[in-house]
């Protein structure tokens, strides 16, 4: 549910600026007033509350809502029950997220902590570091040597910016994170706990066991990138390790040296990318996909969860299993083993 202790409304919607917000259609304009101040599942609902139905796996829902609108395909619209303000459009999740963008943009964009603006007595700032004025700068904080902040951007308490990193502006930096030896652009947000720019784990053999290899590259996060909890991304080698623009990367994902990950990619958590993999635009990664050293991904690749990736992945294909093949195989082989399990199965029962 929405607790008003943590995310207050912004405002009060009436639904027919909803549908002028959102390109939705109102079906019956006389609900057009009917006011909205939370969000919730279709299946709790509530007063005031918006809701969204999508999928036909979810159509019986729609007949026993309890809320003041609902954002629905136009197929569903007619079972909505008598009284809720029902606003048609073809991707009703899109815009619901989007009306809950308005309602608690603090859940959207992290605000600061403290509720401190400026610059806190208690941070620790370099006197050679450039803060931009409107850049808030928590307790706690540590900025190093020339490093450089933007407007508008929020370093949160106990996080750290090593020395002549560079921070866009309009971000932030989540509590008790560290960041070295990078560049990163604007409106970035990096969650709490997220290591950015330590060593990668480079080592070669010697006489007395293995030997540190030094990594001297950076790491380049590019605008409106979001890096979860507790992900790693370390810095190259000799080369930069590259992040792309409106990339979004979930908690306790481990990004290694020299990886070039494209625009618009989406990895989940516990995925793991090794060294000098490169990743094209606008490709999916699901929970736990593993990837070996110098694989390639091509553009709008996607990638089953829990998958383990050992060669190349063309443009376009969907791959999955251990070790990763394209799908359609892999649905194939799944297929072959339990109908070789059901005759064994069935032969054993025979025999008895």
């Amino acid at each position: 549910m929405t607790d008003p202790v943590f995310f207050a409304p912004s405002r009060r919607y009436t639904a027919g600026e909803v549908a002028n917000l959102t390109g939705s259609v109102l079906v019956d304009s006389s609900l057009s007033d009917i006011l909205i101040e939370a969000l919730a599942p279709a299946s709790e609902g509530g007063e005031h509350a918006l809701v969204f139905v999508d999928g036909r796996r979810n159509f019986a829902l729609m007949q026993s809502l309890r809320a003041a609108a609902v954002l629905c395909p136009a197929e569903f619209a007619s079972k909505a029950p008598a009284g809720i303000a029902v606003l048609v459009h073809p991707r009703p999740q899109q815009a619901f997220a989007m009306v809950g963008r308005l309602l608690f943009p603090a859940a959207a964009t992290p605000a600061p902590m403290t509720g401190e603006t400026g610059i806190s007595p208690h941070a620790h700032i370099d006197p050679s570091a450039h803060i931009e004025a409107g850049a808030i700068i928590e307790a706690g904080a540590i900025i190093g040597p020339r490093a450089s902040i933007g407007s508008g951007t929020v370093i949160a308490p106990h996080a750290v910016i090593g020395p002549s990193c560079q921070f866009g502006r309009d971000g932030y930096v989540g509590p008790g994170a560290s960041i070295q030896y990078a560049l990163i652009g604007n409106r970035v947000i990096i969650h709490g706990g997220a290591r950015i720019g330590q060593d990668g784990f480079g080592f070669v053999a010697g006489a007395k066991g293995p030997e540190r290899v030094p990594q001297i590259g950076r790491v380049v996060i590019q605008d409106d990138v979001e890096i979860g909890s507790n992900t790693t991304v370390d810095r190259g080698a000799m080369s930069d390790t590259i992040i792309g623009q409106g990339t979004k990367i979930d908690n306790l994902v481990q990004i290694a040296h020299n990886v070039r990950i494209g625009r618009n990619c989406i990895i989940a958590g516990l995925s793991g990318i090794s060294g000098s993999v490169t990743v094209g635009d606008n490709v999916t990664m699901g929970g736990g996909v593993g990837l070996a050293d110098h694989l390639t991904i091509g553009t709008g690749a996607k990638l089953a969860a829990r998958s383990g990736f050992m060669s190349n992945v063309p443009a376009g294909e969907i791959w999955g299993g251990y070790p990763a093949q394209p799908m359609a195989e892999a649905m194939r082989e799944i297929a072959a083993l339990r109908r070789l399990a059901r005759a064994r199965k069935s032969g054993e029962g025979g025999n008895s």
